[in-house]
């Protein structure tokens, strides 16, 4: 088997366990966003400031969150392009010869 698709076969199987792995974290945290907005909810003497700080806490994990979803499938798209380059160059130099 030709190393380039084994490659190719290995990075299309780390893209889904990655996505498998970063849905099932999302899912996780989102869980847990909704215990303590409860808990914040039904717990009185919790001071307005510590709610405000939950609350800022949780938007910024959420934008880190995404933002390195984006970052992660970027690059694997960079590295899908690379093979998709790699393979149309080598289709072209077969058909000159």
């Amino acid at each position: 088997m030709d190393q380039k698709q084994i490659a190719k076969q290995m990075l299309e199987f780390n893209k889904s366990a990655f996505d498998n792995t970063f849905n099932a974290m999302t899912v996780l945290q989102d869980q847990s966003e909704k215990l303590v907005s409860r808990f914040m909810e039904n717990a009185p003497w919790f001071p307005e400031n510590g709610k405000k700080v939950i609350n800022d806490w949780v938007a910024a994990y959420k934008k880190g969150r995404n933002e390195f979803k984006t970052a992660a499938d970027d690059n694997y798209k960079k590295v899908t392009d690379y093979f998709a380059q790699s393979e149309k160059a080598e289709v072209t130099a077969k058909a000159k010869k």
